[in-house]
């Protein structure tokens, strides 16, 4: 494992330390499982866009509406 060094506000370091203690865990595992999380959700926004892409398109809702039935009340 490599370490890194990292600067925060003290404010922010002891905010992060608080949701540590109450997540029992440390600090340094709170920081893992972020970056872990960043993969994540760079995963799950690329099989999203991949998924409006292949599906764009196919499906149609409603309509079709005059634009004065759409804006009826």
């Amino acid at each position: 494992m490599k370490n890194i060094t990292l600067s925060a506000e003290e404010a922010q370091i002891e905010r992060a330390r608080h949701i540590a203690r109450e997540r029992h865990t440390s600090l340094n595992q709170l920081f893992r499982d972020w970056l872990d999380g960043l993969d994540n959700r760079q995963t799950q926004a690329k099989e999203h866009v991949k998924f409006v892409r292949e599906h764009s398109g196919r499906h149609h809702v409603g309509g079709p509406y005059s634009r004065d039935e759409f804006n009826e009340r």
